[in-house]
């Protein structure tokens, strides 16, 4: 018996680790180049923390790369060219169990807002659990960690006037 249970925390071991390296983040929409970005082509990627107070009330520290970078990487209407129309533009995050979270990218963008919102990979320097990762996106600074989803999976740039 003690020999299936350590073929089975191999085999689940093995199975999560393939998937972690299977992973990849979609970016799509409105972007000059759409992408899917590997855990490894994350790691290349400038890195920030980010506070966020969880539903457990403790305040945890998480580390990842900023969401302006990698939409940056895509081509996305950032910067001094988010004005007039560009302004309604969205960011739409996709999670693995269906939920969905929206942005304005104005919310993003550093030349608005002082907010870091990243997409983080650990979490107090250790990597995300299994059923919170391999991504989690954190809004710091929100009275609720709603919108701080977990297992991202793609991010859309939409257009409000569509």
């Amino acid at each position: 018996m003690e020999k299936i249970g350590t073929l089975l925390a191999a085999l689940l071991l093995t199975t999560s680790i393939y998937a972690q390296q299977a992973f990849k983040l979609k970016v799509s929409g409105e972007v000059g180049t759409p992408l899917e970005l590997s855990l490894q082509d994350l790691t290349k990627l400038p890195r920030k923390n980010a506070a966020l107070t969880d539903r457990d009330g403790k305040v945890h520290q998480y580390t990842g790369v900023p969401v302006y970078a990698i939409l940056q990487k895509a081509g996305v209407t950032l910067g001094g060219e988010l004005r007039g129309a560009n302004l309604s533009k969205y960011l739409l995050v996709k999670c693995a169990d269906g939920y969905e979270v929206l942005l304005s990218l104005a919310e993003i963008d550093n030349s608005f807002t002082d907010r870091e919102v990243i997409l983080a990979d650990t979490i107090e320097q250790q990597p995300l659990e299994a059923t919170k990762g391999p991504l989690r996106l954190v809004v710091p600074g929100e009275k609720k960690p709603a919108r701080s989803c977990f297992q991202v999976i793609e991010l859309v740039v939409g257009y409000g006037k569509d």
